[in-house]
């Protein structure tokens, strides 16, 4: 039988985080009433003129540097004309002929397995509108509000062979992005989009195959599930003698499977010509240089830094440095608490547990660095025990209290007098005197039994090693 190879590249649009759309003065804020955030340039009236927001560009030199990329001295933009209802003037501005960034590239991998995902360019352009479909009106409305939102386009060589280099690739983009604060790179909302360029070819050629290119991809998942089944059906095409036919195909995470868009078009099918009310942008070295001097401590420097200055284990501090707004969670709270390791314990365990149960990620935690500090100190000066301090975390998870105020309020503090200690375990061992003889006949299960007991009694609230220490002298 035949193998086969999977060749793979990636168009990744980034929405950036500017406050205004990158050629008029409306609001790039995420949601809204349809068509609120517009005016007459994002909605293509005639006789509109952009004008290029500044911190556009800022952003794109910024990914530039840090994915390794030439930054174009001299760039400009250019019309790509197309007609479709979400795009309102039937022509987008974008980049062509001479783009922000090139040659750049990431490194995924590690150890002896690094390797180089090469970037062709990096460009900037506007986003279109968005099309709202009603199955049951039967009907499509447009809505503008993200019409002229700033995007860069990431387009990378096709060096990627399998879907978890694809996944590698992207993590490693969004984490840069996220990290020099160009964007949330939230899959869910829209503001990162991954198209994936995927050919198949027999293992051991050098010859491409023909490549499809695959949309609607919104999850790391649904990337991962579109390229496994688009590999299987170029796979079966060819094995039964038919042709792969270029062209773009929507993914269908529901069915898992993918359908034909259009044929896939080429550079001469957009008509594209220089951009008549843009000027081209000049780029100094200053001006490099000054986004230079503005990057910040990247993921991989960071987690270095907290393996040698604060003594986590590198899984934890993989973790921690793996979300921005995580990792300045971490140093704010260990800061202030003056213990590092607690705080990493309090983000890796009972943080990404309550993340997960409600489908949050690390820049969705809404509580502040001040309460988990106090709470971290709470616990190491035995004020509260172990499972008291669960209980209070969660509703500073939610509600973001003062640890102080609602231990206090509840009463919560633990138990610590070792005379009212010493006579709750007395009862608890008068009460349940099978235990006891099974403890002493060996049965070492039974004290677990004691102590829940004793705990129980005391609502939650006493010495889990006082309770332990009473119990075995007694026993």
């Amino acid at each position: 039988m035949k193998q086969y190879e999977t060749v793979i590249g990636l168009e990744v649009h980034v929405e950036l985080a500017t406050k205004t759309k990158i050629f008029c003065g409306c609001t790039t804020e995420f949601g809204g009433e349809p068509n609120t955030h517009t005016c007459p340039v994002c909605t293509g009236m005639p006789g509109s003129l952009p004008v290029l927001n500044r911190q556009v560009v800022d952003y794109a030199i910024a990914v530039g540097l840090a994915t390794n990329c030439e930054i174009n001295r001299h760039c400009r933009f250019d019309r790509k004309n197309y007609f479709y209802p979400d795009n309102p003037q039937d022509y987008q501005i974008s980049q062509l002929y001479e783009p922000i960034c090139l040659n750049g590239y990431v490194e995924i991998g590690s150890g002896d397995k690094k390797k180089k995902v090469r970037i062709h360019e990096i460009h900037m352009e506007e986003d279109a509108g968005k099309l709202i479909h009603d199955a049951f009106e039967k009907e499509s409305l447009v809505d503008y509000n993200r019409s002229g939102v700033p995007l860069i386009e990431i387009v990378s060589e096709p060096d990627m062979r399998s879907a978890e280099e694809v996944l590698a690739c992207l993590e490693k983009l969004r984490t840069t992005i996220q990290y020099l604060g160009a964007s949330d790179c939230k899959l869910q909302e829209g503001s990162m989009r991954a198209d994936v360029n995927l050919s198949v070819r027999e293992a051991g050629t050098d010859e491409l195959g023909t490549r499809t290119e695959m949309k609607n991809l919104n999850s790391f998942k649904a990337i991962a599930r579109a390229i496994a089944g688009e590999r299987a059906r170029q796979i079966a095409l060819i094995e039964d003698g038919k042709r792969v036919v270029q062209e773009t195909r929507r993914w269908d995470d529901t069915k898992e499977e993918s359908f034909s868009m259009r044929s896939k078009e080429d550079a001469s099918d957009y008509r594209y010509f220089p951009e008549p009310d843009l000027p081209g942008i000049f780029i100094s070295q200053e001006w490099i240089d000054d986004v230079k001097a503005g990057e910040p401590e990247f993921k991989e420097a960071k987690k270095e830094r907290y393996i040698a200055e604060f003594g986590l284990p590198v899984d934890d501090a993989d973790i921690i440095t793996d979300s921005k707004r995580m990792a300045d969670f971490f140093e704010k709270t260990a800061g202030l608490c003056d213990n590092p390791q607690k705080t990493a314990n309090w983000l890796m365990g009972d943080t990404l547990r309550l993340l997960k149960e409600h489908d949050m990620d690390a820049d969705d935690i809404r509580f502040s660095p001040a309460n988990l500090a106090k709470l971290v100190r709470l616990t190491e000066e035995g004020t509260i025990n172990s499972s008291v301090a669960t209980e209070v975390f969660e509703k500073i998870f939610t509600e973001d209290v003062d640890p102080d105020k609602y231990v206090k309020e509840k009463g919560l503090a633990q138990v610590n007098d070792e005379g009212a200690l010493r006579e709750t375990v007395q009862r608890v061992m008068d009460e349940n005197p099978g235990s006891v003889e099974d403890y002493r006949n060996g049965k070492e299960k039974a004290m677990g039994f004691l102590v829940g007991q004793t705990m129980k009694a005391m609502q939650g609230k006493a010495n889990p090693g006082m309770v332990n220490k009473i119990l075995k002298e007694l026993l």
